[in-house]
C-alpha cells in the first residue's frame, strides 16, 4: 500500500513539473484571462539539398585516389553543364581506408577504398532532374538523396505566430462572451516556434537493367511538387477583461 501511495505521489509530482514546463509560471491577475493556442503555417521550400557519396576502390592507395579524383571531375563537369558552380558543393568528409579480407586468418590487405560525401544546395529546382539523371548515367555516385528545406524561415515563423495569436484571442473572446464580459488589451505573451523536420533516409541508386538503357526514362524527381515545410508556433497570452 505504501509503495502504491509513493508511486501516486511521484506521478503527481511529474505531472506538475510537466505542466510547469508546458505553460510558463504567470501570476494570475484580477479581471484577466490566460489562454494558450497553437498555430501553423505551411510554406513552400526554397532550397533543395542534394547529397551523394563518391566511392572508388583499387589495389593500391594511389589507384583508389586517382579513381576517386576522376569520378569527382565527372561530377564537376555535370555541375558546370547545368550552370552550377562546383565550388557551391560542399564535402562533408573524405576518407582513404584499407580493405581487408577478414576470411583470411591473417587479415590480408586486398585493396584501398576512397569515400567522400558531397552536399549541394540548389535554389533553382529545375536543375535537379537533369543533375540526378546525369549522375545516374555516369555511375560514379552512391546513396543519392534529395531533401527540401526552407532557409528563409523568419517569414514563416511570423505567420505561424500570427495564426497562434489569432486562435488564442478567439479562445479568450469565447470565454469572455460566456461570462458576459469582453476581452481588453494584451498584458502578457510568450511565443515558441517549431519547424517540423522530415527525416528522409538516403536510397541506394538502383542499377538499370540491360534492356532499359536504350529507353531514356524521366528522372524520378520530374513533375512532382516539392514537399512543403510546416512551421508551428505556440502562444501563451494574458488579456484583461472588461
Amino acid at each position: 500500500m505504501r509503495i502504491a501511495i509513493r508511486f501516486l505521489v511521484l506521478v503527481l509530482v511529474m505531472a506538475t513539473l510537466a505542466a510547469a514546463q508546458e505553460h510558463p509560471a504567470v501570476t494570475a491577475q484580477p479581471n484577466s484571462i490566460f489562454v494558450g493556442a497553437d498555430g501553423k503555417y505551411e510554406a513552400a521550400p526554397d532550397t533543395a539539398v542534394m547529397q551523394f557519396n563518391i566511392s572508388a576502390q583499387d589495389e593500391t592507395s594511389r589507384g583508389a585516389y586517382d579513381r576517386a579524383s576522376k569520378n569527382a571531375e565527372q561530377i564537376r563537369e555535370i555541375l558546370r553543364a547545368n550552370g552550377v558552380d562546383p565550388k557551391s558543393a560542399e564535402i562533408g568528409y573524405f576518407a582513404l581506408q584499407p580493405v581487408y579480407d577478414y576470411k583470411n586468418p591473417k587479415r590480408k590487405l586486398v585493396a584501398y577504398r576512397v569515400s567522400a560525401n558531397v552536399s549541394l544546395k540548389l535554389k533553382d529546382f529545375s536543375k535537379i532532374a537533369p543533375i540526378v539523371s546525369q549522375l545516374a548515367d555516369t555511375d560514379v555516385t552512391e546513396n543519392q538523396s534529395i531533401n527540401y528545406t526552407l532557409e528563409n524561415m523568419d517569414v514563416a515563423k511570423s505567420r505561424a505566430v500570427e495564426d497562434a495569436y489569432r486562435r488564442a484571442r478567439e479562445s479568450a473572446e469565447a470565454v469572455a462572451r460566456a461570462s458576459g464580459r469582453t476581452v481588453g488589451e494584451l498584458s502578457y505573451a510568450s511565443v515558441d516556434t517549431f519547424e517540423n523536420i522530415r527525416v528522409v533516409q538516403p536510397m541506394m541508386r538502383a542499377m538499370a537493367a540491360p534492356g532499359m538503357m536504350a529507353e531514356k526514362a524521366a528522372a524520378p524527381t520530374e513533375e512532382f511538387t516539392p514537399q512543403s515545410v510546416n512551421v508551428t508556433a505556440h502562444v501563451n497570452a494574458m488579456f484583461t477583461l472588461k
